[in-house]
């Protein structure tokens, strides 16, 4: 029952997202900025920053719930490290969104799980880099395996799997791994490739091409399944879309403010209070010139709804050069 409800609340975010271009499809909120971890690729974490307050949570919640959004996905950080997590969960879902959760799956137990089971959680993904950690990442399959036999024994919500290849990833084969054990325990299974620092195409190398297309084989049907843009990344070439960043994708960060995404914060860093239809409108057309190096899955995903319509007529450079403008939280070592 659970999973029927999901899907037919799936089916009602994709007619109304066909039918409408003037409301969010997604939306990333960040809860905590704080990580257990310090993953070398990172730049989204740091080791001291205090949780965004519930009430302050739940207020972001209704602006993203008046924008019509149709999923919010807390991520971090460590969205777990949250005390009032579960409540940001079951808020999201009285605004009428699905809900979904982004975690590197350290503080997961069976009363963990079942407590996000009764908040109404319908998404988590776990990332798992590797089969043993490293000085890369410690979000090993040896370390997470017990985590996700839970998963499978507890969850209630759909679990996905996501391993990486680049980014200094020193075994490609780990990522098959990942993949296999996730299909053993009913998961689905998704592979990404890790971006630069700044959110940028980092080509994968003969070997790590054909781990990428091995893995395309595991991919089940699903709308996180839709990176077709990834065969470009594979090959180390730039990929032709309209991105809809700061329109049909919106990253909220802790300070509340709307960006396009993870690796370019800074724009245009509007507060979410001020943000209105007109905002999204604007950036529906809006060309940004890192879109063709992007490797960012969730954007690339949401943007597919509108690529058949909607020419994009205004131009900005959020890129590098402009560091000034951008917003940085890399702690050392990250």
């Amino acid at each position: 029952m659970r999973n029927l409800s999901r899907h037919l609340r799936e089916a009602a975010l994709v007619v109304k997202g066909a039918a409408s271009t003037s409301h969010p499809i997604m939306a990333h909120i960040i809860p905590i900025r704080r990580c257990n971890l310090s993953c070398a690729y990172c730049n989204e974490y740091d080791d001291y920053s205090k949780p965004v307050p519930l009430e302050m949570m739940r207020h972001r919640i209704d602006l993203l719930g008046n924008l019509k959004t149709g999923i919010i996905t807390l991520s971090g950080g460590e969205p777990l490290l949250h005390p009032e997590l579960d409540d940001v969960i079951r808020h999201i879902r009285q605004v009428g969104a699905l809900a979904g959760l982004i975690t590197n799956g350290y503080f997961l137990m069976p009363d963990r799980i079942q407590r996000l089971n009764d908040a109404g959680l319908d998404y988590l993904q776990i990332s798992i880099d590797n089969v043993m950690p490293d000085e890369v990442s410690k979000k090993s399959l040896k370390v997470l395996d017990k985590k996700l036999q839970m998963l499978s024994q507890h969850a209630h919500f759909h679990v996905n799997i996501n391993s990486v290849l680049g980014g200094g990833i020193h075994n490609p084969e780990d990522a098959l791994t990942v993949g296999r054990r996730a299909m053993e325990l009913g998961f689905t299974s998704t592979v990404g490739i890790i971006h630069d620092g700044d959110g940028q195409l980092r080509p994968l190398g003969a070997r790590e091409r054909e781990v990428f297309l091995e893995m395309k084989t595991f991919e089940k049907r699903h709308f996180s399944r839709l990176n077709y843009f990834q065969e470009n990344i594979a090959n180390g070439l730039p990929t032709e879309w309209r991105c809809r960043a700061g329109s049909r994708y919106l990253y909220i960060c802790e300070d509340g403010l709307v960006h396009y995404c993870s690796q370019q914060r800074g724009f245009p860093a509007k507060p979410l209070e001020e943000y209105t239809v007109e905002d999204i409108r604007r950036e529906y057309v809006t060309q940004k010139s890192c879109a063709p190096l992007c490797t960012i899955s969730c954007v690339h995903q949401i943007s597919y709804f509108d690529f058949f319509r909607g020419e994009q007529t205004r131009t900005i450079d959020p890129t590098p050069q402009h560091q000034d403008q951008l917003v940085s939280i890399k702690s050392a070592g990250a």
